[in-house]
């Protein structure tokens, strides 16, 4: 309120003689505040704009659009426009057309249902082929294909490796191009004869309900394999002829660890064509899905290490009548509980991939929460920052288990009478390592977990051939760490994401993407790497070429590559997410054929 006209002189300060020395004062006071204010100032601007790595300040994000210097969407997730055939332009736009009729789906539908119709299980530590009957299954399925893609059969050149193994070469034109290698897998998980009932349509039927095919493999791999073949099989129709040439190959037991079929191919590939000499490879593994309100494509860059420790324990048997205070199934027992009560404490590190798919969610994903958001742009320079983003990151147990190393008990045995001492019990741990870890890191790590309590049970310890304790004072038993079946794996190599390689498949995932929805632009879906939750037959064909991606190119909609009955009941594959499949390996084909770096 203004003070009234006659008011005013009186509110004004004196200026009488006898109040100058208060005047004086006053002014000194005034002026002390205006140069606290100033100092508190300089203080806050210089808490707000200067980054203290792994201090307590961070830069906080003051441009809402991520335009600042120190953090840009294109910097941390680069995009690339999408890449369509100019050469086959004409042939690309024809297929793609011929996709989207009922007679071709109808054909496509009938040749993966065919496939799944031929079983094809691998089983655990099978043996040798020609000593295992169970391989045998394999031969009707090798039928089956070529009865469905005859063209491919008489084009392309069949080398079968370790009799089940199946390698195509489609030769190009021009031999001094890389081939393109596309992988796949012929085998399937097996049905567990129990939950047959449990099955909407029988497993083995590849039955069509108009909207999809179901099936043990009709997603895990044989919609890969037949989405390949199919694409082969539809060039060649329109008599297409490669410039650069096609390697294809298909093992027969990756569900088992690819011991006997992409183990012998990846030597066979190697000795055939040296090392470093293919283009990329693609293999089985992420698709597209819904994500904080954008749709990402989340190609495989790199795999997890694997590591199963068999944790075995011995003590003196007799009967049970008269028992110790621990037997060795008990003592076996605290060991497990105290695994479970030590999980691997994960990190999330900048440089690795996982990190990466984190940053693109940051520059692409709308629907990313703000604070999240913030965190991740800040997190390029602060450590402060970066630990925030991943306390929010890790409230999905997803995110978290695809970062850190993990650890599962999965089997357990021990005792052969319940009046009988057990004399021994083991179980088996199943670790998948961390992409910035390793097996002996692991190995370091399990052998510490369980020191202490060696210790207290009086065990002699060895952990995986070295002796740990115990090896010459009297102990009351022992304790065993070791590789269950010798099958460790270290992390995979990581992709690079920088190279014309990637930039060939993240453009053809954009163009495929669109195509298949009549749809234009580059920003419609993100390519953001990742990693697979599992380990492919990739493990073996690691020299072969450093571009490994593993990507299917399935639609996920808004939920993961596991959502749709894989290893379990009820396994489907959407007809028209299938027929998205052939469109993206003919794109791929395509566009590799007229690629230059």
């Amino acid at each position: 309120m203004s003070p009234a006209k006659g008011e005013e002189k009186a509110l004004l300060p004196s200026q009488t003689a006898s109040e100058g020395t208060h005047g004086k004062k006053m002014g000194m006071h005034a002026g002390l505040r205006l140069v606290q204010a100033l100092l508190l100032g300089i203080a806050i601007w210089l808490c707000v704009t200067t980054v203290s790595r792994g201090g307590l300040f961070y830069r906080f994000d003051l441009d809402e659009n991520g335009a600042d210097d120190a953090w840009t969407a294109k910097k941390q997730c680069p995009q690339v426009s999408t890449i369509v055939p100019e050469k086959n332009a004409e042939l690309w736009n024809s297929l793609g057309d011929s996709f989207s009729t009922d007679a071709f789906k109808a054909r496509a539908v009938e040749w993966l249902g065919g496939a799944v119709r031929v079983p094809t299980p691998s089983f655990d530590k099978m043996l040798p082929v020609g000593d295992d009957p169970r391989w045998e299954a394999f031969g009707p399925f090798h039928d089956y294909l070529l009865q469905a893609f005859p063209l491919t059969h008489t084009t392309l050149q069949l080398t079968k490796v370790n009799t089940y193994g199946l390698v195509y070469l489609w030769k190009g034109s021009d031999s001094s191009l890389k081939p393109l290698l596309l992988t796949a897998h012929q085998d399937v998980v097996p049905v567990n004869a129990d939950t047959v009932s449990k099955w909407t349509h029988p497993p083995f039927s590849g039955h069509f309900d108009g909207e999809r095919i179901w099936g043990r493999g009709s997603s895990d791999d044989k919609s890969g394999l037949i989405g390949i073949m199919s694409t082969v099989e539809s060039l060649l129709e329109q008599s297409f002829q490669p410039t650069r040439s096609l390697v294809l190959a298909f093992g027969f037991d990756e569900e088992t660890s690819g011991l006997h079929g992409a183990s012998a191919i990846g030597e066979y590939l190697l000795k055939t064509y040296g090392e470093n000499t293919f283009l990329l490879l693609v293999d089985e593994g992420g698709g597209f899905a819904q994500e904080y309100d954008a749709v990402i494509a989340t190609p495989g860059i790199a795999e997890k290490g694997y590591i199963d420790v068999r944790v075995e324990v011995t003590s003196p048997g007799g009967h049970s009548s008269v028992p110790p205070t621990h037997t060795t199934i008990g003592i076996l027992s605290q060991l497990l509980v105290h695994y479970e009560s030590k999980p691997y404490e994960p990190v999330l590190s900048r440089g690795t991939p996982m990190y990466w798919k984190a940053q693109c969610l940051a520059a692409h994903a709308p629907g990313l929460p703000h604070k999240l958001r913030r965190a991740l742009r800040q997190s390029v320079k602060s450590d402060h920052a970066l630990k925030e983003a991943q306390k929010e990151l890790f409230k999905s147990k997803p995110f978290r288990a695809l970062v850190g190393t993990t650890q599962a008990i999965d089997l357990i045995g021990g005792g052969v009478k319940t009046n009988a001492l057990p004399e021994q019990a083991w179980a088996v741990v199943n670790h998948r390592i961390a992409t910035d870890s390793s097996v002996d890191a692991v190995k370091e790590h399990d052998t510490a977990l369980l020191d202490s309590l060696a210790h207290e049970f009086n065990l002699s310890y060895t952990a995986f051939g070295s002796q740990v304790s115990g090896g010459d004072a009297p102990a009351y038993g022992t304790l065993t760490l070791s590789d269950a079946w010798g099958t460790a794996l270290e992390p995979a190599p990581v992709s690079p994401i920088d190279a014309p390689e990637y930039a060939l498949l993240s453009g053809t995932i954009k163009a495929t993407y669109n195509a298949h929805r009549s749809l234009k632009g580059d920003d419609t879906i993100v390519v953001a790497p990742g990693i697979m939750s599992g380990n492919t037959d990739t493990r073996y064909y690691w020299a072969l070429t450093p571009h490994i991606y593993r990507y299917n190119h399935h639609n996920s909609g808004n939920g993961t590559a596991l959502s749709n009955g894989v290893h379990t009941v009820n396994e489907f594959m959407e007809a028209d997410a299938f027929l998205e499949v052939i469109r993206f390996f003919t794109t791929l084909i395509l566009n590799a054929d007229e690629f230059t770096a």
